[in-house]
């Protein structure tokens, strides 16, 4: 049997492991593109900018991960958000109006998603990539795939080309939810019943636990953030269109697994999802940079996801022994 302070030490090379690995290929990019402006504090600034999204439905991934679930409809519903959002702003101008309808409809599809898996018993990937065409076929439909502009200066820059003191609009949605997502994952009974759901849900049950509605709810606010991301990516490109957050869903879980949240459930960090964002943002930028093709870019970025992932569960399943 290990002593303690071993045990203790593998926590720690858990609990630390996202960090490392973005310090490390943080370095590995300053060195190679430190020429070509990886280090410029614009290019920086850009990298977190344009993560902003995925980051802010990295916070809700990370409570339906640590649940034991997964929601795949996330892109699709950010996408169907930014059109709703254009036509109601089309229409009547109304930035109160677009902001309510988006953020309702992310949390219908939320909840429809917590009925299928609760009630109906469906497994959450198959019940959310089901919902994820629907909302992503409906999204095609409405416009016909066309783009909505949008021409209300004031909703653009509140929620996406704007700055306040310098600091892009994107970056403070992102830090505010983050504060919040810590907050309520760490210091909160939600937060506790939602790593007791995904780590022993019969265990949860028998503590009086509610894991139907902690399930629900998870749910549903993984869909009131993309949908928040929908209202961003409306504001940042100035418009709706269908194809906005095509694979997000990815991005997002790729970005939660990094952070150190495990698929099974039971465990998660949502700083460490904001460094995964964050990481698979720098890589992205990195490859541009770097002047690869589009499928050298695909290649390189799957095979430094594949080694941060494995490293990470290296870690954990030492951790367990």
């Amino acid at each position: 049997m290990r002593s303690s302070k071993s045990v203790k030490k593998n926590i720690q090379w858990d609990k630390y492991m996202v960090y490392l690995i973005f310090i490390s290929v943080f370095i590995v990019f300053a060195i190679v593109l430190g020429d070509k402006g990886f280090l410029n504090k614009n290019n920086i600034i850009n990298i977190l900018r344009q993560t902003a999204m995925i980051s802010i439905m990295a916070v809700a991934g990370t409570f339906v991960m640590a649940a034991g679930q997964i929601d795949l409809t996330v892109g699709a519903i950010a996408a169907m958000t930014a059109m709703f959002v254009s036509l109601i702003l089309q229409s009547t101008n109304s930035i109160i109006l677009a902001i309510l309808v988006g953020i309702g409809f992310g949390c219908i599809v939320g909840f429809f998603n917590g009925v299928l898996v609760t009630k109906f018993g469906l497994p959450a990937f198959l019940a959310t990539m089901g919902m994820m065409q629907i909302v992503r076929g409906s999204a095609m439909w409405i416009t016909d795939t066309s783009a909505v502009p949008i021409r209300n200066e004031t909703f653009c820059k509140v929620f996406g080309i704007g700055n306040v003191a310098g600091v892009p609009v994107l970056i403070l949605w992102t830090a505010f939810f983050y504060i919040a997502g810590i907050i309520v994952f760490n210091k909160t009974p939600f937060g506790r019943h939602t790593l007791a759901t995904g780590g022993n849900e019969t265990a949860a049950q028998y503590s009086g636990v509610n894991t139907t509605k902690i399930k629900t709810a998870v749910f549903m606010m993984s869909g009131v953030f993309a949908a928040f991301a929908g209202i961003l990516y409306a504001g940042r490109l100035q418009a709706g269109r269908y194809s906005y957050g095509e694979g997000d869903e990815m991005s997002v879980i790729a970005a939660v697994v990094l952070g150190g949240t495990s698929m099974a459930g039971g465990t998660g960090s949502v700083i460490g999802a904001l460094f995964g964002s964050v990481l698979m943002g720098m890589i992205n930028n990195a490859l541009i940079l770097a002047n690869l093709s589009s499928a050298q870019q695909t290649i390189v970025k799957g095979i430094i996801i594949v080694l941060a992932v494995a490293m990470s569960n290296i870690v954990q399943k030492k951790n367990k022994r």
